[in-house]
């Protein structure tokens, strides 16, 4: 009986010991959550890309949409050195940059500077090829359209101050093929490839 009372004491201290470890690591985690900053985007689609990035563009982190839908996701990011970054939402319209800041292990989001810039969206209709771009201020756009099998530059065209852009392209005589269109917008780079 002896035996059996100090068998049930040794395991009743291993399980309060165990118990207490156990409890220690949900309060060490609970300790890092207050550093953890949680992003969400609703309704995203398959292949839009999230990153994050320094203000001389180096990407720190990056990660592509693999299933459509809502996105969030916890980031740390009080271990950053002190500076200026950006999160970046790339998605097949549009571009959304929401600025941050780091200093001394303390993240201050610049709402009121978040920024969209709309990319242009290119459409094939039989051998009519529609561009288009919407914006809400005006700003310089220029573009080029190379034929992919030897990149000959078939037109480029540049707009100093232009909010909306249409334009219809008739390929109707021209080679079939692929055709890519390059455009350059608000520092950025944007490519479309297309099929006549």
């Amino acid at each position: 009986m002896k035996k059996l009372t100090k068998k049930s004491l040794f395991v009743l201290g291993l399980f309060v010991s165990m118990l207490t470890y156990a409890n220690s690591e949900i309060e060490t985690i609970k300790e890092k959550e207050p550093n953890v900053t949680n992003i969400s985007f609703k309704k995203l689609k398959q292949g839009s890309k999230i990153s994050i990035k320094d203000m001389n563009g180096i990407v720190l982190y990056k990660e592509a949409i693999i299933k459509k839908g809502d996105y969030s996701k916890g980031f740390d990011l009080t271990s950053l050195p002190n500076g200026d970054y950006f999160f970046e939402l790339d998605t097949e319209f549009k571009v959304v940059i929401i600025p941050f800041n780091v200093v001394s292990n303390q993240v201050d989001f610049k709402k009121e500077l978040k920024s969209t810039i709309f990319k242009p969206f290119v459409r094939v209709k039989g051998d009519k090829v529609f561009v288009s771009r919407v914006s809400f201020e005006e700003s310089p756009i220029e573009y080029s359209i190379y034929y992919e099998d030897n990149n000959d530059l078939v037109l480029s065209e540049k707009f100093i101050d232009q909010k909306h852009l249409k334009r219809i392209y008739d390929f109707s005589t021209s080679e079939k093929g692929n055709y890519v269109f390059v455009f350059k917008s608000n520092g950025r780079k944007f490519t479309k490839t297309v099929k006549i």
